[in-house]
């Protein structure tokens, strides 16, 4: 037999990296994933007192692959799985090792958080058993979701008579969290309260300054006639300045990032979905061709650890050095505290070379690539960087004991911003020109009304971000949970918010009455915790899943003599069958599900919790064939009132109809009313008035 070795990895990517680090005594092949799985049209778990069975299936697209693994298995001295550095890399290793006859236990399984050749060549070294721990944590997930998915969504198909739903032990959670702030959002009664700004001259410095207080308490504008009251008592009022506080403000870099906050981080700056994200940070850390060679741009993608190996401190800090300066260097390494239940021995997402700058590798990386790529090394870099240094300044104005505030800041040492191209600031800050001594003249006197706005909906990347929070899924789960309840249409992206649909509500209700344990969201991220014990050899995996299983099964089959059949949208009033919700190459709407017997149909619309002018109705809003949405009377086609911009409580002062929110070709949103006979026009913050024309 010759002396080689087959090191098998899950994708082709990663191993056509690996094999261009590797001699001719090396056979690199590719899993492409897991080989082997519960099965689809069984439970596939026997639960019994303490005992759990689990009836593993090897999937049918990977019979080519496996032949193709037992060959060259045929013709080497050993094996070795190089999967990916965590749970579902450890069970992918395991059932390889399982399907080809080799010992978990034996020295056959390597890891690397990122793949350079150094990285590949030293794991190689020392290679070790297959971490049973790891792998039963794994396991304990799988079959979790498979215990609630198994038996919840049947519930769902008979319930709610739709046989495309589906529940999840931490999907559910998510799609709750949503639904709960959606009903937050229709309860929220908004509260009128007004701010003044006052415009104040000193020689010829003129600068602005807001109402805060009157002597020790807090000011308090519930209404116009207060506001009005407060103008007058102000206009014959003699203003001075009480105070003029100057400070340095320092703002430290953010850490490196995480599986999260990368996908937060991606979503605010690039508009990236949580799944996109990920996909082009597998690309990058699997491997590219970057000149003559390939590598791994980043580590490993899915971690909760801001932790950096002292090697790479070691590099990027000779990096800002000599790039940036002593200035820009602290005395001292930064250091970043993981989360508790973050993996110690993971890295945070960093450039496995910060040599390797963005510029430098731009002309072999796809735009998409390339934005991903510099925001994980401008961040990696920043993160070992001096704090940013602020000149900032506050003034008092004070008048018959009320007192307003003015403040402004300047940049006056970049520090880690420097790496995003930030610069000191030379513009001097108007209000360091001010001088306490001197008299303060009043020259306007600016109120405004304003409503308190309810929650706002979830993004990808702030339920991301409350789910870490919350301990709810980890760092490989996150795009997925966010996929899923995209895919089943529990929920829809209006206007880059979560926004759930009428199925999403009913599902969410329904299982939140009948398993609240499942819907709890401590319930689950204590689940979470218990996995993670699973994983450090503190619990047993089979326990977990029996007492979870004993306890779930009652609940189903009280769920199941109690809740009552719902049709999720009603019946058609035509025919009286069940409503559904429908897709069409114009978008989603409602229609019969007795079509094409019964062609009744309906368009979604959404509530805006405003009335119409004309007729008191509600307005809704509408998706037009564009895409774009526009808003009209639900008396419709008896009431002709209609707008594009989203309609608010707050009425215009000239005629009464409601403002609405509308968006510059710029970008940036004002109010104006929504009565195409008037041109009232809120102009900014500081004040409203009508647009001249």
């Amino acid at each position: 037999m010759a002396e080689k070795t087959l090191v098998i990895v899950e994708s082709p990517a990663k191993a056509r990296t690996i094999s261009h680090y590797l001699g001719k005594n090396y056979i690199v092949k590719a899993s492409q994933g897991h080989i082997r799985d519960l099965p689809h049209d069984k439970f596939g778990v026997e639960i019994k007192k303490n005992k759990v069975k689990v009836k593993y299936v090897t999937l049918e697209d990977k019979l080519p692959v496996i032949e193709d693994l037992k060959a060259a298995k045929a013709k080497v001295k050993r094996v070795i799985f190089a999967t990916d550095p965590d749970r579902e890399g450890e069970a992918i290793s395991w059932h390889l090792a399982k399907t080809l006859r080799i010992d978990p236990e034996d020295k056959c399984r390597v890891e690397f958080h990122e793949v350079t050749k150094n990285a590949v060549l030293d794991s190689l070294k020392e290679p070790k058993p297959i971490d049973i721990n790891r792998v039963n944590a794994q396991q304990g997930r799988r079959i979790l979701d498979r215990i609630v998915g198994y038996r919840l969504s049947p519930f769902l198909w008979e319930k709610l008579m739709k046989s495309d739903l589906s529940a999840g032990r931490v999907q559910s959670v998510a799609l709750r969290f949503i639904c709960d702030r959606e009903k937050e959002i229709a309860a929220f009664v908004p509260k009128e309260y007004w701010e003044i700004e006052g415009i104040f001259l000193q020689e010829d410095i003129e600068f602005s300054a807001k109402l805060i207080s009157r002597g020790k308490d807090k000011i308090d504008i519930p209404d116009e006639a207060k506001a009005k009251e407060i103008v007058e008592e102000l206009k014959s009022a003699q203003f001075h300045i009480q105070n003029i506080k100057r400070s340095k403000r320092r703002k430290s870099p953010p850490p490196p990032f995480i599986t999260s906050t990368l996908q937060q981080e991606a979503s605010r700056r690039l508009g990236f979905s949580p799944s996109r994200t990920m996909s082009i940070a597998q690309q990058l850390y699997e491997g590219l061709k970057i000149g003559d060679t390939i590598v791994g741009l980043i580590t490993y993608m899915r971690t909760d650890s801001v932790r950096i190996s002292d090697l790479a401190i070691e590099e990027v800090r000779k990096f800002i050095k000599e790039h940036f300066g002593d200035e820009y260097l602290p005395s001292k390494p930064k250091v970043y505290k993981s989360s508790k239940s973050s993996q110690g021995a993971h890295e945070a997402i960093r450039p496995t070379s910060v040599e390797r700058t963005p510029e430098k590798v731009r002309e072999y990386l796809t735009h998409d690539q390339f934005a991903l790529y510099k925001l994980i090394w401008e961040r990696f870099v920043a993160c070992q960087m001096e704090n940013a240094v602020y000149d900032s300044i506050s003034v008092d104005v004070v008048g018959n004991d009320y007192l307003f505030r003015s403040s402004a800041s300047r940049l006056i040492f970049p520090g880690y911003q420097i790496v995003s191209g930030k610069e000191e600031e030379e513009d001097e800050i108007p209000l360091e020109k001010l001088d306490r001594d001197k008299p303060v003249e009043l020259l306007e006197l600016l109120p405004s009304q304003h409503f308190t706005q309810p929650p706002p909906r979830y993004t990808e990347a702030s339920l991301i971000k409350l789910l870490e929070e919350r301990g709810i899924g980890r760092p490989s789960t996150y795009a997925t949970i966010v996929s899923t309840i995209l895919d089943r249409n529990y929920v829809i992206i209006d206007d880059h918010f979560l926004k759930p649909t009428p199925v999403g509500m009913t599902v969410s209700d329904l299982l939140t009455k009948h398993f609240p344990n499942i819907m709890d969201p401590n319930f689950t991220a204590n689940m979470e915790e218990d996995l993670d014990e699973i994983e450090e050899g503190k619990e047993d995996w089979e326990r977990l899943i029996v007492n979870f299983y004993q306890d779930f099964e009652k609940q189903v089959e009280e769920a199941k003599e109690k809740a009552e059949i719902n049709n999720i949208l009603g019946n058609c009033p035509i025919c009286g069958k069940p409503l559904v919700e429908k897709r069409s190459r114009f978008g989603i709407f409602i229609g019969c599900s007795g079509y094409p017997d019964c062609r009744y149909t309906r368009p979604v619309t959404r509530s805006t919790g405003v009335k119409c002018p004309k007729c008191g109705g509600d307005i809704v809003g509408l998706k037009s064939k564009s895409g774009k949405y526009y808003y009209r009377c639900s008396n419709y086609p008896d009431c002709d009132f209609v707008a594009w911009g989203r309609p608010t409580s707050a009425k215009c002062p000239k005629c009464g109809y409601p403002l609405v929110t509308v968006r510059s070709k710029k970008g940036n949103s004002y109010r104006k009313c929504s009565n195409p006979d008037c041109d009232y026009v809120l102009l900014g913050r500081r004040r409203g008035k009508a647009a001249k024309g």
